[in-house]
C-alpha cells in the first residue's frame, strides 16, 4: 500500500513514466514535471496515461503541492526546485526507495559499482533462473523495479542494478544481498567530487544488518575500505589474492576457490572456463559466485550456468568479421575505466573510436595502452578535443566527428587480424538517446559495409 495520496515526479523518462501509471494506477494523484520542452518529449507523453497531469519546458511551484517528490535518475539535487522543496522540507525520494518499499520478495539483491554492473546483473539472473527461482531482472537494467511491483511475490528473487544516482536517493533501502564490484571515477560533473560519488555507493549496504550480506572485491582499494562501515556480514573476492575467507579464482590452477566457515561445506574449489573474455569477467563472475553460494545455490549449477553465459549486448560485443577484421561494439562503455578494461582484452592491431559526452574525468590513464595497442584513435562527440589533448603524442589520431565517418576511416585502413573496437569512454547523450541506441547505430552501420 502507498502510504502517500499525492506525488509529483520529476522527469519523463523511462522511470518517470512508470512511476507515474503505477501510482495513478493505486488512485495516487500523480503530477509530473520535465524540464525539456514538449516537442522533445512527444514520444514520452504519449506513453504517459492520458488524465495524469504533467508540465513540460521547467519546473515549477506546483511540484511543491504534492507533499512528495520522487526524483528520477540523474537529476541533480540541487537545482532551484529541490532546493525550496529542501526549505518546506518536502520528503524527496527515489524511484528504488519507493518500488522496494512496496515488495517483500524472497530474496532481494543489489548489484552496483563503477564497471560490470549490467554483466553481473544478467549473470546472477541467469544462475537464479537456472536453479528454479521465479527471478525478476530489473533497476539500472531493463526495465524500472516499480513496473515489476504487482508481479513479485514471497518466492521472487529480485535482482538489481542499482546506479549511484539511483542510490543517491535512498533512506530505508535494504537488500538482502549487496554487491560492489569496483570503484574508480566516474560521475563526476553531477557528484562534484570522490567523496560524494562513494558515498552514494555505500547507501547500498547503509541499512544492512547482521542478518544480511555485502560482497565487496578485495582487489580494490576503494571497495576494501568500506568493509569497516558495513553492519553486514562481508564477503570479499579477488583474483589477485589467496584469501584466507573469502571466494578466489587462483589464475594458475584456473580454478575458483570458495572460503566461507559459516557455510557447509566451507571450503570448496571448481575449475572455471568463461566463455567471454577478459580479467573483469572474471571479476563478475566471482560476484556472481558468491551471491549464489549466500543463497544456496549449489556450486555445479553456477559453474554449469556460468560456462553457458554468453554475455550481454553492447558490452565487448562481437558485431561482425569483414576480410580478418574484427568490428567489437563495446558502447556500454561509458567510462575511462570501462575503455581500459576493453584495450586490456585485445592484445593489439586495434582501431579505437571513441567520444561522446565528457563526465568530467581525464582520459590520461589510457596513455600507455593507448601507445602499445592502438594503431589508430578515431574520434567522435563532443569530448574529441579533450580526449585528443590527454592522448596526444600515444597514437595516430583522427578527428571523425561523427559515428559513421569513423567507420567509413576504418574500414577503409583496417587490415587483416585488426581489431575495430567502439569503447567511447564517454556518456551518450551528445549526438545518440543512449548507449543502447549509439550501440545499435554501430551495428547498423558496421552490418551496411561490404
Amino acid at each position: 500500500m502507498f502510504p502517500y495520496k499525492k506525488a509529483s515526479i520529476l522527469g519523463l523518462g523511462k522511470t518517470g513514466i512508470a512511476l507515474a501509471n503505477f501510482l495513478y494506477s493505486k488512485n495516487v494523484d500523480v503530477f509530473v514535471s520535465e524540464s525539456s520542452g514538449k516537442d522533445k518529449v512527444s514520444n514520452n507523453l504519449a506513453l504517459l496515461n492520458e488524465k495524469i497531469k504533467y508540465e513540460t519546458g521547467g519546473h515549477t511551484d506546483k511540484v511543491l503541492n504534492y507533499g512528495l517528490i520522487i526524483k528520477s535518475p540523474g537529476i541533480p539535487s540541487d537545482i532551484p526546485i529541490l532546493l525550496r522543496a529542501k526549505q518546506k522540507r518536502i520528503r524527496i525520494l527515489g524511484e528504488i526507495e519507493i518500488a522496494a518499499g512496496l515488495i517483500k520478495p524472497k530474496l532481494l539483491i543489489a548489484i552496483t559499482g563503477t564497471n560490470g554492473k549490467t554483466t553481473t546483473t544478467t549473470m546472477i539472473g541467469e544462475i537464479f533462473k537456472a536453479a528454479g527461482f521465479k527471478t525478476v531482472v530489473a533497476g539500472n537494467i531493463g526495465s524500472p523495479l516499480i513496473s515489476f511491483v504487482d508481479k513479485i511475490n514471497s518466492e521472487t528473487a529480485v535482482v538489481l542494478e542499482v546506479s549511484s544516482y539511483q542510490l543517491e536517493d535512498t533512506e530505508k533501502f535494504q537488500p538482502d544481498i549487496s554487491c560492489i564490484l569496483n570503484i574508480t571515477p566516474d560521475h563526476l560533473e553531477h557528484h562534484k567530487n570522490m567523496e560524494n560519488y562513494i558515498e552514494s555507493k555505500e547507501n547500498i549496504f547503509r541499512n544492512q544488518s547482521i542478518g544480511n550480506y555485502c560482497i565487496l572485491n578485495y582487489d580494490n582499494e576503494n571497495c576494501r575500505a568500506m568493509a569497516q562501515k558495513c553492519n553486514s556480514n562481508v564477503v570479499f573476492t579477488s583474483q589477485n589474492e589467496k584469501l584466507k575467507e573469502g571466494v578466489f579464482f587462483d589464475n594458475q590452477a584456473q580454478k575458483v576457490f570458495i572460503k566461507l566457515p559459516f557455510l557447509k561445506p566451507s571450503n570448496y574449489n571448481f575449475p572455471l572456463n568463461l566463455k567471454i573474455p577478459g580479467k573483469h569477467n572474471i571479476e563478475n563472475a566471482l560476484f556472481t559466485i558468491s551471491t549464489g553460494i549466500l543463497s544456496g545455490i549449489s556450486p555445479e549449477s553456477l559453474k554449469n550456468t556460468l560456462e553457458e553465459f554468453a554475455g550481454v549486448e553492447h558490452r565487448l560485443e562481437l558485431v561482425r568479421e569483414i576480410n580478418g577484421v574484427k568490428y567489437i561494439n563495446d558502447s556500454k562503455s561509458t567510462n575511462v575505466d570501462s575503455s581500459l578494461v576493453a584495450l586490456k582484452s585485445f592484445s593489439g592491431n586495434i582501431i579505437l573510436i571513441m567520444g561522446g559526452k565528457h563526465k568530467g574525468v581525464p582520459y590520461t590513464p589510457l596513455r600507455s595502452l593507448v601507445k602499445t595497442r592502438v594503431k589508430q584513435l578515431l574520434l567522435i562527440g563532443e569530448s574529441s578535443g579533450i580526449i585528443e589533448k590527454d592522448l596526444s603524442g600515444t597514437t595516430d589520431i583522427f578527428q571523425a566527428k561523427t559515428l559513421k565517418n569513423a567507420l567509413k576511416n576504418a574500414a577503409e585502413n583496417a587490415k587483416t587480424g585488426d581489431v575495430v573496437l567502439f569503447s567511447p569512454g564517454c556518456s551518450s547523450f551528445d549526438q545518440f538517446d543512449n548507449f543502447e541506441h549509439r550501440g545499435s547505430e554501430f551495428k547498423k552501420i558496421v552490418n551496411s559495409l561490404n
